[in-house]
């Protein structure tokens, strides 16, 4: 079996697969709505990346994006949506399965080497 097949698992998600994404979509798990700067500060984003970011996971219906004014500062908050929710929930599991896959492939890897030698 090719070692990528397990990647390409159930669960794996392509577009959380990118660090930036990831860390926007973990930041918003942890909270009901996020203002747009503190997203921004928080996963070390500029605006333009922070943007770019939002508009592809709202589009695939991960997060929603609400605008709106603050006093007369125009704001924009950022909410994971529950399918986003379970989205990053299966992926974070598959890493998870991954990352025992490869341990435990080495585990009998090293066990063979010690019985070998």
């Amino acid at each position: 079996m090719p070692a990528d097949r397990g990647v390409a698992g159930a669960g794996f998600n392509e577009l959380m697969h990118h660090p930036s994404r990831l860390a926007v979509l973990a930041f918003l798990s942890g909270c009901i709505e996020a203002d747009f700067a503190l997203v921004r500060d928080r996963c070390e984003l500029s605006d333009s990346a922070l943007s770019k970011i939002a508009k592809t996971l709202e589009e695939a219906g991960y997060i929603d994006v609400r605008k709106g004014r603050a006093g007369r500062k125009a704001r924009t908050w950022l909410a994971l949506t529950p399918e986003g929710g379970n989205a990053l929930a299966a992926h974070l599991d598959a890493l998870q399965a991954v990352a025992a896959a490869a341990r435990s492939a080495a585990s009998t890897e090293a066990d063979a080497n010690r019985h070998a030698g």
